[in-house]
């Protein structure tokens, strides 16, 4: 069965369709869209292997002709120098405004190609056709569009709004491991900042989850995708409530730098133990009750994702190191760094009065842990 997740913004209002087998039909759902019969799609090597004939026919059935752009699979692809390709590519195949640009890929080509589209012509439309768990629940829906810079993780891009997003959960069976638990990572994050009742149904659906039951996954994506709306809906661009979905993301993207933004952490793995380091710290902070740390790790466990900095090979610098990269965070106003924390499971805010040295007391304790447990 197919669900609509309706995004009302006015003037920029689409759907989000959930459901199997979207793919096979993404020529009918993206037709209405066209001005004219002839859409680009910019993908990566792995995905383009699985999925990209699939699209290919699918279109064709419709009589929409494409064309295709095949990036490198991987973080290090939210660049300048990929992102500049894929701008030019673009205006080599004379796209032109009233055109259709479809990102086929996880959260790397969603966010480059949706910025892709944000600044050609000044903005050409674009369809998020998301084939990871993490770019079904979280990045393909909001319009948050962008790439990495040395200094941090997404600091260049733009608030971009697509057309249409196709979340095909079959195409999810066709995830490593690794990379669905990774996805995982922000399912889990949206009942811890503001749906208790959705994170105790991940706690008694937690086997269906990992097994990959597509009834399981199909509630998981479709709740995910409504919450995040409602989010987007109060707040665009970020000026207040949307900052509660970085829930996590100080910590993860001070790890993902650390990391040298490499296959050593997956972003959702880093979601996944930035929430752990999140709530260990409302926890230690008074905020939240002592035991709200430990259901998170038991759910993180039961289904297999990662929870810890221990669970992130290779070195890692000095808890300072790691403060100064959280110090680049966007977030970041007048020089202090602000964290959503949490006062219970479900029940996230925003502060920016956190004791510096608290943080770096967590980070000291989280990587002597590492080191005990490698001993």
């Amino acid at each position: 069965m197919i669900q609509t997740v309706h995004v009302p913004l006015p003037g920029r209002a689409y759907d989000v369709r959930i459901g199997p087998d979207l793919l096979a039909r993404a020529g009918a759902e993206i037709a209405p869209h066209l001005a004219r019969p002839r859409v680009a799609v910019v993908t990566d090597a792995h995905v383009a292997d699985l999925h990209l004939p699939a699209l290919e026919r699918a279109l064709s059935a419709e009589g929409i002709a494409s064309v295709s752009l095949t990036l490198p699979a991987g973080e290090a692809t939210k660049s300048w120098p990929h992102f500049t390709r894929c701008v030019e590519w673009l205006l080599d195949q004379q796209v032109e405004r009233r055109d259709v640009v479809i990102a086929l890929g996880g959260g790397v080509i969603g966010d480059l190609v949706g910025f892709a589209a944000a600044v050609l012509r000044r903005g050409v439309r674009f369809v998020q056709v998301p084939t990871s768990l993490l770019a079904q629940v979280d990045s393909s829906v909001g319009g948050k569009t962008g790439i990495n810079a040395p200094q941090g993780k997404n600091l260049i891009g733009a608030f971009h709004q697509p057309a249409l997003v196709l979340a095909d959960i079959s195409v999810l069976q066709s995830l490593t491991d690794r990379d669905f638990l990774a996805g995982m990572g922000e399912v889990v994050k949206y009942g811890l900042l503001g749906d208790e009742r959705f994170f105790e149904w991940q706690e008694r659906h937690a086997e269906d989850l990992k097994t990959r039951d597509p009834g399981a996954l199909g509630h998981a994506v479709r709740r995910s995708v409504e919450m995040k709306a409602d989010i987007v809906l109060r707040d665009e661009t970020e000026q207040g409530d949307r900052a509660l979905l970085n829930l996590g993301h100080t910590f993860c993207h001070a790890l993902e730098a650390a990391t040298g933004y490499s296959n050593r952490l997956l972003h959702g793995e880093g979601v996944a133990i930035g929430c752990t380091l999140a709530f260990d710290l409302s926890a230690q902070l008074g905020l939240c009750a002592q035991e709200d740390p430990s259901r998170l790790r038991a759910l993180l466990a039961q289904t297999g994702m990662a929870a810890s900095v221990g669970d992130i090979d290779g070195d890692l610098p000095d808890a300072q190191t790691l403060l100064d990269l959280m110090k680049q965070d966007k977030k970041v106003v007048d020089g202090k760094l602000t964290f959503i924390l949490a006062r219970a499971i479900g029940e996230a805010f925003m502060t920016s009065d956190v004791p510096q040295d608290a943080v770096e007391q967590l980070l000291e304790d989280a990587l002597a842990a590492r080191s005990l447990s490698s001993c």
